[in-house]
């Protein structure tokens, strides 16, 4: 066995396994524990994102996919923490779809799951937000750390209803296989290796996390609503900039359409193909 397998990582049929049973766990889990380490998880992604801010801020004069590489791998701290601490993101959370689809779980508990999950993350993301903002981190560098959030954020505000479902489809596609991968390995450097890549391939294409924007977004437009002068000013710009930037068009031109690719990409594409593959004949055995 050993040499069919000299790294000692499971192989994918025994991950499609880890799956299924951790889909079940997450969906029996006690409803205020879930949602406890939503919020976590929500606080978890916000640190990545700060961590891509503060590393991409400044990088105007390297090459685009460069600067892109190192947001990126920083961006992939929160997928990691989220792993590794033990947290429930909501992006994940969609491959609970195989233990459903193994009869194992019912729709109410998969979808009373995906709605805790998803609340706890929103409720972790502005409580982020409102620790950066009244911490005067959109000053750092004359205003360019604030300057950035808007810029990354308005770009994020004019995608097409199709263009934001496909680049949430494609962002959970590398979440999930991240997260998927991560279930072959046993320890720490094991499961961290496998994530830091798929990440930081979605996060320097500019592929669409739903989460992800639950902190940058509202941190943009608190922002703009309310920095001083002094910010503008620092910045060299003006709020006339980014008149995108609104908790309307948020929720109709990036969080819906985000949210349903992300569903897409991690559920159907990751959660449901590896069921086909791997699990489809032993699910009336559960």
């Amino acid at each position: 066995m050993k040499a069919d397998n000299p790294f000692n990582l499971l192989l994918p049929a025994a991950m499609a396994k880890v799956a299924e049973d951790a889909g079940v766990y997450k969906a029996t889990k006690h409803p205020l524990t879930t949602f406890f380490l939503a919020i976590t998880a929500g606080v978890f992604i916000s640190i990545a994102f700060v961590f891509y801010i503060t590393a991409t801020t400044g990088t105007a004069g390297m090459p685009y996919g460069v600067a892109k590489l190192i947001g990126g791998i920083c961006f992939s701290l929160g997928l990691i923490l989220v792993v590794v601490c033990g947290a429930d993101l909501f992006t994940s959370t969609v491959l609970i779809v195989v233990a459903k689809a193994s009869g194992r779980i019912s729709w109410g508990q998969l979808v009373r799951n995906w709605i805790n999950v998803y609340i706890g993350n929103l409720a972790g993301a502005l409580f982020f937000v409102a620790l950066i903002w009244f911490s005067g981190e959109h000053m750092t560098a004359n205003g360019a750390w604030g300057l950035n959030v808007l810029q990354t954020a308005d770009h994020k505000m004019h995608h097409t209803f199709i263009e934001a479902v496909c680049l949430g489809t494609l962002a959970n596609l590398m979440v999930c296989l991240a997260v998927w991968m991560s279930y072959s390995g046993h320890s720490l450097v094991d499961k961290t290796i496998a994530m830091i890549l798929p990440v930081s391939m979605f996060v320097a294409s500019g592929f669409e996390h739903s989460i992800a924007n639950m902190f940058l977004i509202p941190l943009a437009i608190i922002i703009r609503d309310f920095s001083s002068p002094a910010f503008w000013q620092a910045a060299g710009a003006s709020a006339d900039q980014f008149q995108a930037l609104s908790p309307v068009n948020f929720i109709i031109d990036n969080l819906i359409p985000v949210t349903i690719g992300n569903i897409i990409g991690g559920g159907l594409l990751v959660g449901l193909t590896y069921w086909v593959i791997y699990l489809r004949n032993g699910s009336t055995a559960h």
